[in-house]
């Protein structure tokens, strides 16, 4: 949600991939692609962002935190960032989610906008559970 620079950019990336691999994930198992290369996530989180209210948003105590530590204004990158992680999550129509304390609220929005969409439209998305970790 911050700017960077893009060569940075690109070296996190690469940074990410190897801590990835490093943890013992196997490509031969297992899919491993870069999130911003596809568009499904930022189209589905624009429709999703379309179906949830600022208020609630304004709530998540990350937000407050954050917006804190950017000096009172936050970005709406940094409100809406939780609808993205909602797509992130809904785009592959998981059931279960592996998220630690800190993101249990906003696996709960999560929750909420897929009910919220199954309501509207008719059963689409699973509403995905929390998969909590003592780690």
């Amino acid at each position: 949600t911050m700017p960077k620079e893009p060569a940075v950019l690109r070296q996190n990336i690469l940074d990410t991939t190897a801590a990835v691999l490093a943890c013992g994930i196997d490509p031969k198992k297992c899919f491993l692609f870069r999130q911003s290369l596809v568009p499904e996530h930022a189209e589905l989180a624009w429709i999703l962002g379309c179906l949830t209210n600022v208020p609630r948003l304004l709530r998540l105590p990350q937000w407050k935190m954050k917006r804190a530590s950017q000096n009172s204004e936050g970005t709406v990158g940094l409100l809406t960032y939780p609808v993205l992680q909602a797509a992130d999550i809904l785009l592959y129509k998981s059931t279960r989610v592996p998220v630690g304390e800190d993101q249990v609220l906003h696996l709960e929005l999560a929750q909420d906008i897929a009910q919220h969409f199954n309501k509207k439209y008719g059963e689409f998305f699973p509403v995905p559970k929390a998969i909590l970790s003592e780690l």
